[in-house]
């Protein structure tokens, strides 16, 4: 993993724990999201720093339901159902396209936690 992946997961976690310790219970997914991708969009506009290069997918589980989201380099994120980035995402998208039913992911997701 690259260095700019690094620093978005640390600054992720430190996160987390900040609304940990205010609020005793785990931080919702979208304003995790939210909170990381406003980040990523800081740098685009600040001077004497370079945006981060890279894409992020972030999975979370909240209210009893999963949540997908994908946030890219300019800070925009979106929620998704599925998902696929990356050098072969079109092959990835494809398969989900044909193959995905929400009754299963569910089912494999609980099964797996």
């Amino acid at each position: 993993m690259g260095p700019d992946y690094r620093v978005l997961v640390r600054r992720a976690r430190k996160l987390a724990q900040q609304y940990f310790l205010v609020y005793q219970e785990p931080i919702p997914t979208g304003q995790l999201v939210q909170r990381v991708a406003s980040v990523m969009q800081e740098y685009t506009q600040s001077g004497g720093v370079r945006p981060f290069g890279v894409s992020l997918l972030i999975a979370g589980w909240d209210e009893d339901r999963p949540y997908l989201f994908q946030s890219d380099p300019s800070g925009a994120y979106f929620a998704w159902k599925a998902t696929a980035m990356g050098k072969s995402y079109v092959n990835g998208k494809t398969f989900l396209e044909k193959r995905y039913q929400l009754d299963d992911l569910c089912r494999l997701i609980y099964c797996s936690v």
